[in-house]
């Protein structure tokens, strides 16, 4: 039985002084903030599931820099050196529903591998993975990008996860997220206990895979400390592998309107049509509930294959990305706590 790991009295004098990982994305506009953001793309069938071991990567597109190989593992994110951070976004977003991630993470001390679910406003539920540590993963979340607080991670058993490979889940529904491995679920959260559903994710995200080093001198002490120290390049490559990605989505349509700045679930309207920007004048005539029927077409915004760069320069489908998300390794330093709270 996996265990499920929440810091205690004495563990907070340790933890105090090292923080956990704060949102690991950001955007370039957020609705909560900004009312001419254009429409989120959706996912217009219920199902979607891509096998990496193909080479398939349609449907997603790649961070400046990113270069992937494939093969009978999968997508390989490798880093050789310190600017290196592969990471991989899906071109479409979806609306509450299960996502499931077949990984190997990275070995490597100091390298984080990573599955993010993250929103325009910055609502965000992640898997992280330290290389240092072999025995364990790291579930978190946060709501409206707020970092006022580092008690939401917990840390569960797994085996070998730099080793082996395991599906790691991810059921997001408007009463709870529960996150899984192989199947067994190891930790809920439930809409009330998420500061009272005000930090709870509620908002279309987009999948997000990646693998930085946080264990390097551009990064602050803290944040070093975090990562469990140094990384040692001379060992490198250090590769996270993906085999493939299932989501199911439960509120399928072809983009998500976002009606006013509450970033409330209630405030997002399924569209089955086609429409640039959020408009709450739209929505009179072109809206769906948001449990609208779902479109048998593909996704509006996938926009083909991810083209790789041989030379690992900038990728010719992250040139024209609807956002520009920019992985980051920001790391805030926790208040002087005796004890955490499961938010």
């Amino acid at each position: 039985m996996r265990q499920q790991h929440i810091a205690g009295a004495a563990t907070a004098l340790l933890t105090a002084l090292v923080p956990f990982a704060s949102a690991q994305l950001t955007t370039d506009c957020n609705p909560t903030e900004n009312t001419t953001c254009p429409v989120d793309s959706g996912l217009s069938n219920s199902t979607y599931y891509i096998d990496f071991t193909t080479g398939d990567n349609s449907s997603w597109s790649g961070a400046i820099g990113t270069t992937l190989s494939y093969d009978e593992n999968g997508a390989a994110f490798v880093i050789e050196n310190e600017n290196q951070a592969p990471t991989l976004m899906t071109d479409f977003y979806f609306f509450f529903g299960y996502v499931e991630v077949e990984m190997r993470a990275a070995n490597g001390t100091g390298i984080v591998s990573s599955i993010v679910l993250e929103s325009d406003d910055l609502d965000e539920i992640d898997w992280e993975w330290l290389g240092g540590n072999n025995t364990s993963v790291e579930t978190n979340y946060f709501g409206k990008g707020n970092t006022t607080s580092y008690d939401r991670a917990t840390y569960v058993d797994v085996d070998t996860p730099c080793d082996t490979f395991h599906k790691y889940g991810i059921n997001w529904t408007p009463e709870a997220i529960t996150w899984s491995i192989d199947g067994e679920d190891v930790r809920t959260l439930n809409y009330s206990d998420a500061l009272g559903g005000k930090n709870f994710p509620q908002t279309p995200s987009r999948v997000s895979l990646g693998v930085w080093s946080a264990g390097t001198k551009k990064q602050n002490y803290w944040t070093v400390q975090w990562a469990g120290g140094y990384t040692d390049f001379d060992s490198a490559p250090f590769i996270m592998y993906v085999k493939n990605v299932k989501v199911i989505n439960y509120n399928p349509g072809m983009n998500y309107n976002w009606t006013d700045t509450t970033g409330s679930m209630e405030s997002i309207k399924v569209l089955n049509t086609t429409v640039a920007d959020n408009s709450t004048a739209y929505l009179a005539s072109a809206s769906a509930s948001a449990a609208g029927t779902a479109n048998t077409g593909s996704s509006s915004s996938s926009s083909g294959s991810f083209a790789q760069s041989s030379a690992g320069g900038d990728s010719a489908a992250s040139a024209s990305m609807d956002r520009a998300w920019i992985l980051t390794g920001s790391i805030s330093l926790i208040g002087f706590a005796l004890g955490f709270a499961l938010f």
